[in-house]
């Protein structure tokens, strides 16, 4: 099959810590051993007796650095051009986070391309509010986008685990690594933010939000907001446009907590950038090819293998087709709704509850040299993907002596599916060529399509126990289980070329998966902390790429030999941490270790005239690293912070490609970089700020025996911001200008959609965006 191109979005709340870094803000301590709750429901140990350590001014819910958690706040994140995704701000503030894209807000979802110490966006888990995301890699299967699913300028603050992660968080996707998302509560007082972005590219960002205030004696109040962002390509033909919503209501139950309502919708309609190899990247540049739209005689006789001079200069056949691709885009329409509730039902039991429904609906275009009825040498071909969630996560939380006991259950019903259709593209000069973004009317043919239903049930039970007032440890596991059943429900043998495509079932499960964690505040501002735990991924599907799982192999022949010899994947992570959090001096360091089994890889196996597309376990991985910070706040307003990042991820197995054996073992992983250093200077002088902020990511793998690199290189950019306070109605009215890619880098952002080649270059990379400049007013009433 022939891969094809896309697109994704995020955007401000308010919430109050000091450091640029992920370690944001540590929550005033006592020795009374009363716990944080966090915001959606997760109950985390209190950090324990420290005495007079630092305390922080809070809007909405605390949220405490604590352990191998991190978080990143509001003020943080207000720091960049509004509406920029979460993990490009996690990249540029978090030890060991690694983040790429093609655009400047970071939202180009088939660019983007995160790792958390060497987890793609596919192995981690997410939730927003407590509400599972799933599966965060491109076109999910069974998840919702954190750049679709909310607003960023809701998003209140950002947690990271980068350890295990907690065995009460909802996924079937974590092996590594945990990303919780919060959004801030609607507010006690009658009031609503406005903000207006203009910038590069005709970037025009309008976002706004009401909060009704407390309506009636009990504090019903509700948040209603709204963000729609236009901008052009920064290269090639067509925009990028997104619009989203979101409702929050809050009632509060007296002093026993909240029961919240949540609806959320988004819809981005958006033109895809091409993604290159290192060859087109040499030959063209960053800012050279794009898809041919609109020059639809080039791509009519590219199709044909007539060439223009600079492609035919490419040299190779898999370069000149990708590069005479007509266009790719995409039309994504979302609605997340859920019900929480978060209470305490005696004086040593609380409960939560959050109830919850995902809707999605995807038109992803591409134009595959398969000839139309009309006689054009290509036609344009459309997914219509859906997917349907619904699931509830229930957990209690008991005290009794020392003893912090919690347990709960999650249950999920994913449907998906996945027609591919062919629509006629009209001979040359007998009409107008068809619409990347529709309407998509009348398809001449199905290739195949697919359906698929899963059911994930998975329990919990972990007890905190107090040893001392300021140490305490952990114990507790976690129980999965996930049955995929289906496939192909529709073949067209004569576009598949099979006469069966595959279809059936497959069952992920582990009754003990263990989690042992221990913390220790042994001196005023100082934290140990030790997490271990087993984590385990159940199967993925994803037909888009063909390379995502099972069901992606050649036929049904292969499946059922495939389902013989894999096993699902596992780790073991093993994380010690020490941090340091004073007035002047914040300091973290993290050493790691995982051993990760049953690593799964599609590959095409077989003979170079009869390649078998299969998956395949491609043995042990190990992965060994650490991850430094340090910020400094000399004098007030000024903060400097610092972090590095060193891994080593090596492959401990090999695998057959082609008919060739390849050793891996002691071979890098692909995609991820054993170096990254990451810096920001920040001064603040009554209501104006300035920042500077620089990534230094190092070289990456692009294939699997390492013989080829992505370059490394530096990203800066610089921000400005100025608050004049009230004028007239208007409240808190202020400015912000910022530049992205301050020294014009040539950079490779995102890689590795289409999957990596065994030997040598591919193209799937994403090149970033060059300088571009952003400026942008702001006022609440």
């Amino acid at each position: 099959m022939k891969a094809f191109s896309l697109f994704l979005f995020s955007t401000v709340a308010v919430w109050t810590g000091r450091s640029y870094g992920a370690d944001v803000a540590t929550a005033h301590r006592t020795a009374s051993g009363n716990r944080v709750r966090h915001h959606d429901g997760q109950h985390l140990p209190h950090p324990g007796a420290a005495p007079s350590v630092e305390s922080i001014a809070v809007s909405g819910s605390r949220h405490v650095s604590h352990g191998p958690e991190q978080f990143v706040s509001r003020e943080v994140m207000d720091r960049f051009v509004p509406g920029t995704s979460p993990l490009q701000v996690l990249a540029a503030t978090t030890p060991g986070v690694s983040f790429g894209s093609d655009d400047p807000f970071g939202l180009d979802g088939v660019a983007n391309t995160l790792y958390l110490r060497g987890f793609t966006q596919s192995q981690i888990g997410a939730t927003l509010d407590g509400i599972p995301l799933g599966d965060q890699g491109f076109m999910q299967y069974n998840g919702l986008d954190i750049n679709e699913a909310a607003i960023q300028d809701n998003i209140s603050s950002i947690g990271v685990s980068q350890g295990a992660g907690a065995v009460n968080v909802a996924s079937a996707q974590n092996l590594g690594g945990v990303i919780r998302y919060f959004t801030s509560d609607p507010a006690d007082k009658a009031g609503g933010n406005l903000s207006q972005t203009f910038g590069s590219n005709m970037t025009f960002r309008t976002s706004g939000s009401v909060d009704s205030g407390a309506l009636n004696a009990t504090g019903t109040k509700f948040r209603a907001s709204f963000a729609r962002t236009d901008n052009d390509k920064w290269k090639g033909y067509g925009d990028q446009l997104e619009y989203q919503a979101n409702f929050k209501l809050v009632q509060p139950i007296h002093d026993r907590g909240k029961i919240s309502a949540i609806f959320n919708w988004s819809q981005f309609d958006q033109y895809n950038y091409m993604n290159y190899s290192l060859n087109m990247l040499k030959k063209f540049g960053a800012t050279g090819s794009d898809f041919l739209t609109p020059n639809y005689a080039a791509a009519y006789e590219s199709a044909q293998g007539n060439y223009p001079s600079d492609i035919a200069a490419l040299g190779n056949a898999t370069d000149e087709s990708n590069a005479t691709q007509y266009d790719g885009a995409q039309i994504q329409r979302n609605y997340l709704s859920a019900i929480t509730s978060q209470l305490t039902l005696a004086p040593n039991l609380e409960e939560n509850t959050v109830l919850y429904a995902h809707l999605s609906s995807g038109d992803y275009e591409a134009s595959p040299t398969f000839p139309s009825p009309t006689g054009a040498p290509f036609s344009q071909l459309v997914s219509h993907q859906g997917i349907r969630r619904i699931g509830f996560t229930q957990s209690f939380r008991y005290t009794i002596a020392r003893n912090h006991i919690d347990t709960g259950v999650w249950y999920e019903n994913n449907s998906y599916w996945f027609p591919a259709e062919l629509y006629s593209q009209p001979a040359l000069g007998q009409g107008t060529p068809r619409n990347a973004l529709g309407p998509f009317l009348n398809p001449y043919a199905t290739w195949f399509s697919d359906s698929f239903n899963t059911n994930t049930f998975q329990f919990h039970l972990q007890d905190t126990y107090d040893i001392l007032p300021n140490l305490q440890i952990s114990a507790g596991f976690r129980s999965l289980i996930a049955t995929t059943h289906g496939g192909a429900v529709y073949n067209n043998q004569s576009l598949t070329g099979q006469s069966e495509l595959p279809r059936g079932s497959l069952t992920a499960a582990s009754a003990f998966l263990p989690h042992v964690a221990l913390d220790y505040h042994f001196l005023a501002h100082h934290e140990f902390y030790i997490d271990i735990a087993e984590n385990m991924r159940a199967y993925t599907y994803n037909p888009f790429l063909m390379a995502d799982g099972a069901w992606s192999v050649e036929n049904q022949s292969e499946f059922q030999s495939v389902k013989t010899r894999i096993r699902p994947e596992r780790t073991w992570t093993y994380l010690g941490g020490y941090r340091y959090n004073g007035e002047r001096i914040s300091a973290q360091a993290d050493a790691y270790h995982v051993d990760y089994y049953n690593r799964l890889e599609n590959i095409t196996t077989g003979t170079p005239t009869d390649p078998i597309s299969s998956f395949v376990n491609t043995g042990k991985e190990t992965m060994t690293g650490v991850d430094a910070t340090l910020t400094l706040r000399p004098v007030r307003g000024l903060e400097f912070f610092n972090s590095m990042s060193y891994a080593r991820e090596q492959y401990g197995g090999g695998v057959e490609y082609e008919g060739t054996y390849y050793n891996l073992k002691g071979k890098k992983q692909v995609g991820y970089p054993s170096w990254m250093y990451k810096t920001s200077l920040s001064y603040t002088y009554h209501q104006a700020r300035v920042g500077f902020n620089a990534t230094y990511t190092g070289s990456r793998p692009l294939s699997y025996v390492n013989d080829t690199h992505v370059a490394p290189y530096w990203l800066a950019g610089v921000s400005a911001s100025y608050n004049f306070g009230s004028i007239g109605f208007m409240k808190n009215f202020g400015v912000n200008f910022n530049i992205y890619n301050l020294f014009n880098t040539t950079y490779v952002g995102g890689m590795g959609l289409f999957g990596y080649p065994m030997s040598g270059d591919s193209p799937t990379l994403f090149i970033g965006a060059p300088r571009q400049f952003f400026g942008s007013v702001h006022a609440s009433f």
